[in-house]
């Protein structure tokens, strides 16, 4: 996307103009309560739009190329599908699948490795990574308060012009807890609006027999960090969790991520290497490598047969939510970077 000119900004230069149809956050009823602190950025209208524009414009990368939705795309539940890792500024590549992006509300850490513990940092890091948009927090800021149109953003959202660091990644972060995802086929099920069929109901008996102690409902993960038993080569340097922690007890433990819209979320695992969710179930039925840290509850491997295999990926269809994949709301925002219609 090209950043708008500055000549567009006056369709957005009056407040009114400026206000989206974004949702504002909504916890479903039957979930538990959100760990993010709203009083601390409680929710407006104003900020989402303006978290919505800058997760969807390259002006956060040092040469306007790389956005927030190019790792993370709507239409790939907030990831991407094109390659095995992300892919930066001059097409750098990273060493890590980039992790869908939904129901964050409810996280305490974020990253494959928990390196970021607040949803409001947590866009520093690929701001700032050279491998990634490449850029550094103060230029961002300088670009953002050149352009008249992102002033009026901010002085909707927060009442002045200035763009600062911390209003620049409250309104991320505000765009990012709104996207709830919470309306599959299973969350039908769950209110008594859609049945199961005989093949979903025996897929969902199996995966609650072997699956719900790490991707537990109704969110789909612990979101604890599991060694899930990859095989590594000689060239692997990725020990996740311990990277951060410096303990050995965590070598090879990954944030264990949400099955929910598992079926658009490819590729799969923390380095991407799984292209099919068969390829993820064989995995935990027979490509499991035991080392000193692997996860207690994979000891005792999955025993599935092809038919139950099929009944599983059957169930996990269900956790697709396409209302939340084509809401207009969480899309791109052509009504603030497209000039409005001409009578």
């Amino acid at each position: 996307m090209i950043h708008v000119p500055l000549k567009l900004a006056v369709i957005c230069f009056g407040l009114a103009a400026c206000r989206s149809n974004s949702s504002s956050f909504e916890k479903p009823a039957e979930w538990p309560e959100p760990v993010y602190d709203f009083s601390k950025n409680p929710l407006s209208t104003e900020k989402t739009t303006l978290g919505r524009a800058l997760f969807y414009d390259p002006i956060l990368s040092a040469d306007n190329t790389i956005s927030c939705a190019s790792c993370h795309s709507p239409y790939n539940a907030f990831t991407h599908g094109d390659h095995n890792v992300s892919h930066g500024i001059g097409d750098s590549t990273g060493t890590r699948n980039s992790p869908p992006l939904m129901n964050l509300a409810w996280h305490t850490s974020f990253m494959w490795n928990g390196a970021i513990n607040h949803l409001d940092m947590q866009a520093l890091a690929p701001i700032n990574h050279p491998d990634e948009m490449g850029e550094n927090t103060a230029h961002v800021l300088q670009k953002l308060n050149a352009s008249n149109f992102y002033r009026q953003l901010f002085y909707n959202a927060f009442g002045d012009s200035t763009a600062t660091g911390e209003n620049l990644l409250k309104a991320i972060a505000q765009f990012m807890v709104s996207l709830v995802s919470a309306n599959s086929k299973y969350d039908q099920v769950k209110r008594n609006q859609a049945s199961f069929t005989a093949q979903e109901q025996n897929g969902y008996a199996l995966f609650t027999q072997h699956c719900n102690k790490c991707h537990t409902e109704p969110l789909f993960s612990n979101f604890r960090f599991e060694n899930n038993g990859l095989p590594i080569d000689s060239s692997f340097n990725d020990y996740g969790r311990m990277q951060i922690t410096q303990d050995p007890q965590d070598s090879l433990k990954f944030k264990v991520p949400t099955l929910r819209n598992i079926e658009f979320s490819f590729p799969y695992m923390h380095d991407g290497r799984f292209k099919t969710i068969s390829e993820v179930l064989n995995h935990y039925t027979s490509g499991i490598k035991e080392s000193s840290t692997l996860s207690p509850l994979l000891l005792n491997p999955m025993v599935l047969s092809s038919n139950e295999k099929v009944d599983l990926l059957a169930f996990l269809l269900t956790l697709s939510d396409r209302e939340f994949l084509f809401n207009p709301a969480f899309a791109y925002p052509k009504e603030l970077f497209l000039p409005a219609p001409k009578d």
